[in-house]
């Protein structure tokens, strides 16, 4: 029990993010400090968010690229709302920014359930077509700091109890999705459509309507971190977050969610989003530059791959074992 409690990914994760931390300590001990640490979440906070609406979606075998360019459309929209409207209140805006990203994931959640185009197709498409309306409405124009009201901008630095909003955020969309995957119906509909979809019709589980609802929660989050973003970094601009969908995906396969399907857990996700961003902060202490961010977030989806698929083969091979013995 002991060994196979070990060889779960979580734990390794947490090993490896443990080894992590020591080895960047030994050479910069300020990089472990609580505050710093407390940073480094904030800053993951956002990544956070995006892979555990991507988790649902890849439960049940899709796949969700709009994700970035679904936050870089909600943010510049509401952005420019509140340069009309300066005086709305944030929850009106943050309704306003779950609604909108909830949209575009229903968009591309009918077109995977109502004309079964592959997900990666539809997902590759919306992404360039969000990204074509922020230039639209925008003229390729910036919204910056000046232009914004103050309470827009404040809302996610707000520290409560040691920690921003923002970080609050993400610790609380983790609860709700534990209490979502292991207590609710639509979350273990996630699980068998993604590990048998044949078998889940026979349960009575739609298949089509239960991706549909994935890429909607992938979508609200994508939305609520839209808002959330902008007002942090207090710019909105065509290529915001380019190419943060590829970090997305990364933090998922990392935390051992399959890409085939049916497989993996919040903890996962929330690990393996924690260990990039530990990565990415890491990155300047050690003086390698930021850039290199998408080329190891790149490495490390093929590595856990090839790790993920050399234990399924593996547990192939014990059951075939099993079977001639039981000959």
């Amino acid at each position: 029990m002991i060994q196979s409690f070990f060889k779960t990914r979580e734990v390794i994760l947490g090993v490896a993010i443990l080894v992590l931390l020591i080895a960047i300590a030994s050479r910069f001990p300020a990089f472990v400090a609580p505050r710093n640490l407390a940073n480094v979440f904030n800053d993951t906070a956002p990544l956070v968010i995006l892979a555990l609406g991507q988790m649902a979606v890849i439960l049940t075998r899709c796949i969700d690229l709009s994700v970035a360019a679904n936050l870089a459309l909600t943010g510049m929209i509401v952005a420019m709302l509140n340069t009309i409207m300066p005086g709305l209140p944030i929850p009106f805006i943050l309704v306003i920014a779950i609604a909108l990203g909830a949209l575009m994931g229903l968009a591309n959640g009918l077109l995977v359930w109502k004309l079964e185009i592959p997900p990666i197709v539809v997902t590759l498409g919306t992404m360039t077509v969000y990204r074509g309306i922020i230039f639209l409405i925008s003229n390729g124009a910036w919204i910056n700091a000046h232009e914004m009201s103050p309470s827009f901008k404040a809302f996610p630095r707000e520290v409560i109890l040691g920690l921003p909003v923002l970080s609050w955020i993400a610790i609380f969309v983790v609860i709700g999705f534990i209490v979502l995957i292991s207590r609710t119906p639509l979350g273990r509909a996630f699980y068998a459509v993604g590990g048998n979809p044949h078998a889940a019709v026979y349960t009575g589980i739609n298949v089509g309507q239960t991706q549909c609802a994935a890429f909607v929660l992938s979508g609200a989050l994508a939305g609520l971190t839209g808002y959330l973003w902008v007002a942090r970094y207090a710019v909105a601009y065509v290529d915001i977050a380019g190419g943060f969908e590829l970090e997305v995906v990364a933090a998922c396969v990392i935390g051992g969610i399959s890409i085939a399907g049916g497989i993996g857990s919040v903890g996962g996700a929330l690990l393996g989003a924690l260990f990039l961003g530990i990565v990415k902060n890491a990155l300047p202490v050690i003086n390698i530059s930021p850039f290199w961010q998408l080329a190891i977030s790149g490495s490390a989806i093929i590595i856990a791959v090839a790790f993920n698929a050399t234990s399924n083969r593996t547990k192939g091979r014990v059951i075939l074992k099993k079977a001639e013995h039981a000959q």
